[in-house]
Order: structure tokens, then sequence, then C-alpha cells
């Protein structure tokens, strides 16, 4: 059995401002109310929920790119989020429960800084339908939850403030992105990212492209952060997200993808994002995204429990 961290600190993200679709901002609670605390436990982890973190007070920002919406709020969540996680680095694993995934802009900054402390290299996996790698000039929608992958790689991002420790682009694999704009297509031919499509994904597999970039992470004792996103998964598996996109990872595949991170012992921060309740069915998606984080952390296929059907009383 992978060793386990001596805790897990929970932080609440209930960021709306990324996007133009209403209703990340319950993630948080709904995470909650699915039972994640109560499953970490159950798995024998030690459980620090510290709550959701607070907007603080926001500066007058200002930005050429007039699609851009909400930097302010921006700016503030990810000052915030990178304090609270690089605190939380010292104590456990971090579990950021967002809330869209401009979240990711500060927990990477946070968890970035800590490697960078301890003189650990920082991998970033994001699981995700979108490659996120806008920065804030090229973005068309304007929505910033399209850039933390751009920011966390060094791209020109101001005005939010420089990222702490970038992470070198060949230290970052995409994983099961299947939608990319024109601008981010490019800029992603420039740097050494690891992109595995779906495409790439139907082909091999999810084990041999993830199990390559696991082994890179373990030959220089790497630090690994995971970026979960709910549209990672296809629409019919994970209904609770604004930004659908059909062809994703099934039940299955996502499961797998948990239990191989679980087993490499690799693992160190996590974030769990774009989860819109207003969007889920009877909470679907809300113990869908518990389920696999309980996988990621130590719960075996054969320890599954069986689940009454949800629409009976």
């Amino acid at each position: 059995m992978s060793p386990t961290p001596s805790s897990c600190v929970l932080i609440g993200a209930p960021i709306d401002s990324g996007q133009k679709r209403p209703g990340c901002l319950m993630g948080p609670a709904a995470y909650r109310t699915a039972g994640i605390v109560q499953m970490l436990e159950d798995l024998g982890h030690r459980v620090v929920d510290r709550g959701d973190v607070a907007l603080p007070v926001l500066e007058e920002v200002r930005c050429d790119n007039p699609a851009v919406h909400h930097l302010a709020e921006t700016l503030g969540w990810t000052r915030v989020l990178a304090e609270a996680g690089q605190a939380a680095c010292a104590e456990g694993m971090p579990v950021f429960m967002g809330g869209d995934h401009s979240l990711s802009l500060g927990s990477v900054a946070g968890v970035a800084a800590h490697a960078q402390a301890v003189g650990r290299p920082l991998f970033v996996l994001w699981l995700d339908a979108h490659s996120d790698f806008h920065t804030v000039m090229t973005t068309q929608s304007g929505s910033l939850h399209g850039t933390p992958v751009g920011y966390l790689a060094g791209r020109e991002m101001a005005p939010l403030p420089p990222f702490p420790a970038p992470v070198p682009p060949q230290n970052i694999c995409l994983f099961g992105i299947r939608s990319v704009d024109p601008a981010e297509h490019d800029a992603l031919q420039a740097h050494e990212v690891a992109i595995h499509d779906m495409r790439v994904l139907d082909e091999q597999g999810v084990v041999a492209p993830l199990r390559a970039f696991l082994e890179r992470v373990a030959a220089v004792n790497g630090m690994l952060h995971v970026s979960l996103d709910v549209d990672f998964m296809d629409p019919s598996v994970a209904p609770a997200v604004g930004t659908t996109v059909p062809g994703g990872a099934t039940f299955r595949e996502a499961h797998l993808v948990m239990e191989m991170l679980h087993e490499s012992a690799l693992v160190t921060s996590v974030d769990l994002v774009e989860l819109n309740p207003f969007l889920d069915e009877r909470g679907k998606t809300a113990h869908l995204m518990v389920d696999l984080l309980a996988s990621l952390m130590g719960r075996k296929v054969f320890d599954r429990p069986t689940r009454a059907y949800r629409g009976q009383s």
C-alpha cells in the first residue's frame, strides 16, 4: 500500500467569477453535503476542514483586453488561495474544492511556492476537456477559468502577479483534452507541454500515457498537483458543469486514473473544480467527484459500496 499524508486539508473556493454561468460558488457546499469529510475519515485520513476562503478587499485593476470580466475578483481569489494553499502544504495534502477553474490560478501558485521552498520540482496533471492555456490578453470569451495552465507555465499574465515559481512546460501534462482554441493551439505548439488528448486515449488507453508521466515525476522526487475538472468526464456521466464537451472519459476510465495516482504515491495536492450543483441531477456529479477522490485516496474497486438508486425515497 502506498503511503498516505498525515492529513487532508480541505479548502473551499466558492468562485463563480472566472466564467459566466452562475452556480459554481455552491461547489464547496455540495462536496461537503456529498460526504467528502466522512469518506476521507473512513479511509483512515485525518481531515482538517479550513472552511471557505473569503474574497479580500478588491483592488482597482485595468486590462487592455475589453472582453475580460471580473478581473479584480479573480486577482483577489488568486491571492487568498495562494496563501491558503502554501500554508496547507505544510500540514498535509491540500484539497481545493471549487468553484470554477480560475481557482487554480491561486491553488497552484501556493503549491508551487511550497515546492520551491522545500527544493522539489512541481509537476501538474491537468484532467480537463480544455487546455486552459490562454493569457489575459488572448482570451476572447474573457473568462479567466481558461488561463490557469498558461499562468503556471509562466506566460505573461499581467495584471496578475508573476507566478511564484513557473512550472516547466515539460512538467505539465494535459490529459483528456478535446477543446482547444486557435490561440491556445498556437501557444502550445511553442511549448513542451505533454498533451494526451482523447484521440491518444482512444488509441492507447489511459494506462500507458499516464504511467509514462508518473515515472518522470517519480524519477526526480517530484511533487504532483492534480487538477480534476468535472468536464474531464463525459457529460452523460457528469452533467453538472457549464462547459460540457462530448466524448470525455468514462466512469471506469476516470476511476482508473485515480487508482493509478493512488498507487503512485506521488500526489501532494488536488483541485476539484467546475462543479455546478445547479446543473446536477440529484447530486449525481457531486457524489461522483467524491468517489473519484476516494479512489485517489485509497479506496479499492472491491471496497466500493453498492449505491441505492438515488431517485428512491
